[in-house]
């Protein structure tokens, strides 16, 4: 079965659900199972039993990552539900006078905040965008600036003893 169309089905089957109903970890759910259900040969228990091995082997690996993740995107809901972003913004735009002046600041919070590349750019973008907007700087190029300058920071920021840099440990992982 691997070598023919039923390959195929489990990523056709997650992109057109993810796309009808805009519910992407369902939908990625629901490819993952079909997979199981084709690699068991469509043995209903097989494919259960199947996908919970594949995702415990999966996820077991990078497990504080994605407790790390889900923490962090946790605290970030907080403080945008909190009002704190949006009032950041305001405060911002109001003592903002120049386009330079919106992107300079976007390039200090991009530096400053560096608890982790993905919350650096979510928690950046979202207190600089009304900030950016009032001068009409492009969204293209507010990313940019966020990305050039939030991950690198994340990289190069000093680690705890003994540990080497995230990079390296992916890379040794990977080896």
């Amino acid at each position: 079965m691997e070598h023919t169309i039923f390959s195929i089905l489990p990523s056709l089957i997650t992109i057109i659900l993810a796309l009808v109903t805009k519910e992407i970890y369902i939908s990625l759910v629901v490819g993952i199972f079909a997979g199981a259900l084709i690699y068991s040969r469509f043995n209903l228990l097989d494919a259960i039993v199947a996908m919970f091995d594949i995702m415990k082997e999966q996820i077991g690996a990078n497990l504080y990552i994605l407790a790390f993740l889900v923490i962090s995107g946790t605290l970030f809901a907080l403080i945008s539900s909190s009002g704190a972003t949006r009032a950041y913004g305001e405060l911002a735009r109001q003592k903002i006078k120049s386009p330079r002046g919106s992107m300079l600041l976007t390039m200090l919070l991009g530096i400053v905040i560096f608890i982790d590349d993905y919350f650096s750019s979510l928690t950046v973008g979202a207190v600089m965008r009304p900030v950016t907007d009032k001068f009409k700087i492009s969204r293209a190029k507010l990313a940019y600036i966020i990305d050039s300058t939030t991950a690198p920071i994340c990289i190069l920021a000093p680690c705890q003893a003994g540990q080497s840099p995230p990079v390296t440990r992916s890379l040794r992982r990977a080896a």
